[in-house]
Formats: structure tokens, C-alpha cells, sequence
């Protein structure tokens, strides 16, 4: 099966329309303006997406909702002059059962690759050996190549061990992982461990703050949130930390993206969706800031957003030289 690309991909939150419409309980899905975004990105130089992931609130729509939204970024896409444009669907569902029904559902609809969560409703409870066999259950039955989502904070404390990626990474429809954690040790073991075979399995950070260092160390990339608000400035890092041979003049200009990257990131880490869909739509103009799904409606409190002013504008000016 297909490895995806290289690069960056971003995670991006779902849009919402500003209110309900008559009859309904929360406001529907907007996929024009979700497309539109898509496409943006995609001219920024985006490798790809990450649709209806954690970020993306998946666990808040309905099953016709999500195929409805990657069918019509696929056709957005498309339309745009994009075809093929990589995309991976969130699945973020403990069954085997309910996994492979949403995996069927985003094939049908236009995604090449699933990331798939760990099934970590109970936490360390589930054996890595469980593990182990729940993903190669899922696997074998899979429409779509998968990748492993590790990300112990939505989980309760559940980690993918080295051993377990070991295993895990010779199956032939599971492809890579994203892990958001920030454990940079366990990333390095994954990226350059011996008994993978990288040109199958790659490995994603989900955090722009170790992009250059795990990049270096053989990553294939991030899924970053922060590449939804200023997607060329993180394309820009990633294409100059991949170069090889890395001379001491782009590693120069490494260090200074990142450091503004890295100090920029601590806005998402502080305001999570909330803080990407207000970024996104005070910088770029997409979405608003009434309305949203319950729990998630609604913006940041007042002055939030003004206190990162700062490096806001500092990565204003390095998007705007690109």
C-alpha cells in the first residue's frame, strides 16, 4: 500500500455554520468554507490534510456528516486543480467494528490513508499485546492503509511502546503513526529504529516544535495545527530541514524558523481548537467566531488572543515573504 508523502500536513478543525438551522440542535457542517481553506492551503504549499481528526471534532458529527465534508474537499480540491491531493481521515472510535465502518466510509468519500487512534477509553488497561492485535485486526480488514494515532492525552495515559510499533510497523496495510506526545526520545527510537523498514512506515510528529530536530532524525514530517494559520512558513521550515546535505547556512535559517515556530506553538498548546479556529479566521479570514458545537462553541475569553500579538506578527511577516 501506498506510504503517505513526506511534508506537513495540517489537522484542520471543522468548520460550523453560525447557528442551527430551524428544527436543528446544533448548526450544520460548512463545507464551502471548509473546502475554501482546504484549497488555501493546498496553494501554500500544504502536502496534505487531516480531516475529521481530534482537532477536526469528528466525535461531534454524524456518519453522513463526515463523508459529506471529505467528498466535498475532494471536490474542492479537484475543482481547484489539486487532483490526488493527499488526504487522511480521522478515526477516532474504540470498536473494531464502528473503525472499519468509518474506514469504509472515508475511502468511499475520497481519503487515501486513515489515522487511526489508539483505543485508549481505558487507558493502560489495554495491554500492548491487545494493542497489538487490535490494530492488526483493523488492519487486515482495512479499505485504506492506516496509520497509528498515539496520543496519550486524549487516551488516558495510553502509549504505543517501541516494541509494539516494531510489530506493528511490518504489516503491510499499516503505513506510519502520528505521535502527539512529547516524548522526542520515543519519536527518535521510531524514526531510526533498526527493524523498521522507513520507506514503508513513516513517522509524523504532531507537534511543529519538534519539526526541525525530528525531521533531521529521519521523521517524515508533522501534522501541525499551527500550518493551518501560516502553512508556508511551516512548508518553508520543513523543505530546508529535509535538505540534504544540510549545510551550515540553512541549518542557520532552520534555527531561526523554528525558534518562531516553537514560541508560536505555545499558542496552540494553550488554546487548542478554540485558539487554531480563531487564529485561522483573525489571520486568514475563514470561519468566524459565534457559534461552533457544544462543548467546543464559541471563542477564547477577551485579550487571549492579544497576548501572542507578538509573534503573531512576527510569523505574519516571515508568511508574507513566501
Amino acid at each position: 500500500m501506498a506510504t503517505p508523502p513526506d511534508g506537513v500536513f495540517v489537522p484542520v478543525p471543522t468548520f460550523f455554520k453560525t447557528a442551527p438551522d430551524a428544527g436543528q440542535l446544533q448548526p450544520a457542517v460548512d463545507v464551502a468554507t471548509q473546502a475554501a481553506h482546504s484549497v488555501h492551503l493546498a496553494k501554500s504549499g500544504i502536502t496534505g490534510l487531516v480531516l475529521l481528526g481530534s482537532t477536526g471534532e469528528a466525535v461531534h458529527m454524524s456518519g453522513e456528516e463526515r463523508k459529506a465534508l471529505i467528498s466535498g474537499v475532494r471536490r474542492g480540491l479537484d475543482d481547484a486543480g489539486f487532483p490526488d491531493y493527499p488526504i487522511m481521515a480521522g478515526v477516532l472510535v474504540n470498536s473494531v467494528d464502528e473503525t472499519l465502518e468509518w474506514l469504509h466510509q472515508s475511502k468511499d468519500a475520497g481519503a487515501q490513508w486513515g489515522l487511526v487512534l489508539a483505543p485508549g477509553y481505558f487507558g493502560a488497561a489495554a495491554s500492548q499485546d491487545n494493542l497489538v492485535e487490535w490494530f492488526t485486526l483493523v488492519a487486515d480488514k482495512s479499505p485504506l492503509p492506516i496509520l497509528i494515532y498515539n496520543y496519550p492525552g486524549v487516551t488516558n495515559n495510553l502509549v504505543v511502546s517501541i516494541k509494539t510499533y516494531e510489530t506493528l510497523a511490518a504489516h503491510p496495510n499499516i503505513v506510519g503513526c502520528k505521535m502527539s506526545h512529547g516524548n522526542v526520545s520515543h519519536h527518535v527510537q521510531v524514526s531510526l529504529h533498526p527493524k523498521i523498514d522507513h520507506t514503508k512506515f513513516r513517522v509524523y510528529s504532531g507537534f511543529g516544535q519538534q519539526l526541525g530536530p525530528i525531521v533531521v532524525f529521519n521523521a517524515g514530517g508533522v501534522i501541525d495545527g499551527l500550518a493551518a494559520i501560516f502553512p508556508k512558513t511551516i512548508s518553508r521550515l520543513f523543505s530546508l530541514a529535509s535538505k540534504r546535505p544540510l549545510d551550515e547556512s540553512t541549518l542557520e535559517e532552520v534555527r531561526r524558523l523554528q525558534w518562531k515556530v516553537s514560541a508560536c506553538e505555545e499558542y496552540i498548546v494553550s488554546n487548542g481548537i478554540l485558539g487554531i479556529r480563531e487564529g485561522i479566521y483573525k489571520v486568514l479570514g475563514f470561519g468566524h467566531l459565534e457559534g461552533g458545537r457544544l462543548p467546543l462553541k464559541g471563542k477564547m475569553a477577551a485579550g487571549v488572543y492579544e497576548q501572542w500579538s507578538d509573534i503573531f506578527r512576527q510569523m505574519t511577516e516571515e508568511e508574507k515573504k513566501l
